[in-house]
């Protein structure tokens, strides 16, 4: 406990700064997760034999998409197909080219998944950030707040197992973390922005909490797949970028479709 605690406050005095000034310090520290986070990824598929030029390859691809179209407007476009067609004919390609050994078919397909997962992702990590940084915080707010205390909820009154996914997360600690992330979201919104119907509001937090739930489920599913605790050591008792970050993602996603309704 001590020492996620102490990792927390660290990555808390590190990032508070980067958000401050944005702009080019933001945007090179959102490439440096996206690498650190397509790293595990990669790593995470112990079955999966991807070359290392090929790995090299996916990683440029990605931060070709994370850096693509960086503006807020771009959400409502999203990427370009010419983009999309070059990292399909960079990864998938080479299949023809190397060992079947050493690059098949299946590891071709991961990569690219990986590689635009993960560059839409941190595309939408710039652009949301560039467009409203009130509305990126209310993001990172909601995923936050509801694995707080939906943590915090399931150790005080948590009786019933949510899923075997995950087997210490329970019904009372899911319900508790999106209540409070919803009182604590909607209070932040309202009183810096305002201008939308509450009820709509509330409706929008809530499924964006649930949403945050299912992410994090998601990604512990591909922990559990795979036999590994967590996605890397990077963090001392927190495990590596993608188990930080997992419930942003899918509020994240959730959001850019849901923000036109605010």
């Amino acid at each position: 406990m001590k020492s996620r605690v102490i990792s927390g406050a660290i990555m808390v005095a590190i990032l508070l700064p980067i958000l401050y000034f944005g702009g080019i310090v933001y945007a090179l520290g959102v490439g440096l997760l996206a690498t650190v986070a397509f790293k595990e990824m990669i790593d995470v598929k112990k079955d999966c034999k991807i070359p290392t030029i090929m790995k090299i390859v996916g990683l440029v691809c990605m931060l070709m998409l994370t850096y693509v179209n960086v503006d807020g407007r771009s959400i409502l476009f999203g990427l370009s197909y010419e983009t999309l067609s070059i990292v399909f004919l960079l990864l998938l390609a080479p299949t023809v080219f190397l060992s079947k050994k050493n690059y098949k078919i299946a590891d071709a397909f991961y990569l690219s998944a990986v590689t635009i997962f993960l560059g839409t992702i941190f595309n939408l990590f710039i652009m949301l950030f560039n467009e409203s940084k009130i509305l990126f915080i209310m993001v990172i707010i909601i995923a936050s707040a509801t694995d707080i205390f939906a943590l915090l909820g399931g150790m005080l009154i948590g009786r019933h197992k949510l899923t075997p996914i995950s087997p210490k997360k329970t019904v009372e600690g899911a319900v508790v973390g999106t209540l409070i992330s919803t009182i604590i979201s909607t209070t932040y919104y309202m009183t810096l922005i305002g201008d939308v119907s509450l009820i709509k509001l509330i409706l929008i937090i809530i499924v964006l909490s649930i949403m945050g739930q299912i992410g994090d489920l998601f990604f512990s599913l591909i922990k559990r797949e795979n036999d590994v605790k967590d996605f890397s050591n990077l963090i001392p008792g927190h495990g590596g970028v993608l188990d930080r970050i997992d419930s942003i993602i899918f509020v994240l996603i959730t959001f850019v479709f849901l923000m036109q309704y605010l």
